[in-house]
């Protein structure tokens, strides 16, 4: 975990989250000190360190209020492995009881991810270097090597007697070459470094990754790469010769040769590392797995087999991985779920347990769909604003239509399903399609969008829900 979010306090924690989501504050409240926990663990003494179990939060809310948008952020902001799965995935016929655990495997190669690009990071400075270099190279290619004084080239050199006065001659040729290269690259390094040969291609050798088949052995997400072994029985990396641009060139060999630089075994076990103690997977959907007061067959039996499957990963349990055993006990799990049809005490006493923090994230008020079109720094206004500016139109929204576009979003959602935030993003599309289609041939440069717009806009979807009220 970053050192940054080490000295964040749960109230800035909570400030960070309140520029992208509006609302929910209990949620983000207990995600804040759940963080700051984790801060306060690692500075326990070792013993006790082990002892100390993060406390897994429940999140119950309707669909498109938050849920998953709080763990995302959450884990964007800590620079965290994050994983989200889908509960009701291992209701499916044929995952029973079988590969629950590709969650923790999910979530290491998010942690490898994350951790190898931080190194590679580190190393592009050196690796912008070698990868400038070797371009230069490319471009102004050295002499080959003569050959060594003494060493003939033919028979007949010894017979004419002139090896030697020869040897001296291509001496002093290579010394005045070798100079004129080096002068050459010189001005080449200095046009390069200026940006004026970037569009120019040039051949340069890259190492060959071909696309390798994974076969997929056995449930432990052991995979072997058939390409690799041939590989092994090849020699190793095969080089190939590409022709790009000189632009394209320098990412491509910065990208290799800061490959080569890091040490993937340390990169692996500290990617493991991080994966334990700084960990995040959301489970959502959880409430369809919870199997309703009463008993019931058919599927609702595998769901509280599903139950007992993520038990012991919650619980803390060893899973084996194809980079090696990773411990799940100090892992963050957020289970999320609507709960409409179930209720957190459905699910099994045991499951219950491990998830101490129950949050209730309560549904959008007519202020807070205003607050989402207006105030997140990704606010939807302004990424709509944005993509048309791009063709040189600008859009402008008054008050009044942002209240009635709340308006809309708001009523569509009491009549019909309640799809929370999400019914925001539907209302902007059919608002601005005309716009959108219309834009390379319109000849307008400002267009200002009002309350009337707005209301024409949505006329015959209005009345058709006014009119349903009225039918039993």
């Amino acid at each position: 975990m970053s050192s940054a979010l080490y000295q964040m306090t749960p109230k800035e924690i909570v400030g960070e989250l309140d520029k992208y989501i509006i609302g929910q504050d209990q949620a983000k409240k207990s995600v804040a000190v759940a963080l700051r926990n984790r801060y306060r663990r690692s500075l326990l003494p070792d013993e006790m360190r082990d002892e100390v179990t993060p406390k897994n939060i429940l999140m119950m809310g309707p669909t498109g209020v938050g849920k998953t948008e709080i763990a995302r952020r959450l884990a964007k902001l800590m620079d965290a492995p994050f994983v989200k799965i889908e509960a009701t995935k291992f209701t499916e016929v044929g995952y029973v009881g079988r590969d629950v655990d590709s969650m923790i495997r999910d979530l290491v190669e998010s942690s490898i991810r994350i951790t190898k690009q931080k190194r590679l990071e580190e190393k592009y400075s050196v690796a912008d270097e070698i990868a400038e270099e070797k371009i230069v190279e490319a471009i102004v290619p050295g002499k080959k090597k003569p050959a060594q004084p003494g060493q003939a080239k033919t028979p007949f050199d010894f017979i004419m007697g002139g090896l030697q006065q020869q040897n001296q001659q291509t001496e002093q040729t290579d010394d005045r070459q070798e100079s004129e290269i080096e002068l050459t690259r010189e001005q080449v390094r200095q046009q390069l470094r200026d940006g004026k040969l970037d569009e120019q291609y040039i051949e340069i050798e890259v190492t060959d990754n071909p696309q390798t088949n994974q076969l997929d052995v056995g449930n432990e997400g052991m995979s072997i790469a058939i390409g690799n072994i041939f590989d092994a029985m090849g020699g190793g990396q095969r080089k190939k010769k590409k022709k790009v641009t000189v632009k394209d060139a320098r990412k491509i060999l910065r990208e290799e040769e800061a490959q080569n630089l890091i040490d993937m075994e340390q990169v692996t076990s500290e990617a493991l590392e991080n994966a334990e103690q700084n960990g995040i997977i959301f489970i959502d959907e959880i409430d369809k797995i919870a199997s309703g007061g009463a008993f019931r067959s058919g599927a609702d039996v595998s769901r509280e087999g599903v139950q007992r499957d993520i038990l012991p990963i919650v619980e803390g349990s060893v899973v084996n991985t194809k980079h090696g055993p990773v411990k799940t006990d100090h892992i963050l799990f957020i289970g999320a779920g609507a709960f409409h049809v179930s209720k957190p005490t459905d699910l099994i006493p045991e499951l219950q347990g491990r998830f101490p923090i129950r949050v209730e994230l309560e549904n959008l008020t007519r202020e807070a769909f205003v607050q989402i079109l207006t105030v997140p720094e990704n606010a939807l206004l302004k990424q709509h604003k944005m993509l048309l500016e791009t063709e040189g139109v600008k859009v402008t929204f008054t008050d009044d239509a942002v209240q009635e576009i709340a308006e809309i979003a708001f009523m569509t959602n009491e009549q019909t399903e309640n799809i929370g935030a999400r019914r925001l993003h539907t209302i902007m599309e059919k608002l601005l399609e005309d716009i959108s289609f219309d834009i390379p041939d319109s000849k307008e440069e400002e267009i200002k969008i009002d309350e009337e717009y707005v209301k024409n806009k949505f006329i015959d979807r209005i009345k058709a829900d006014d009119l349903d009220r009225y039918i039993l």
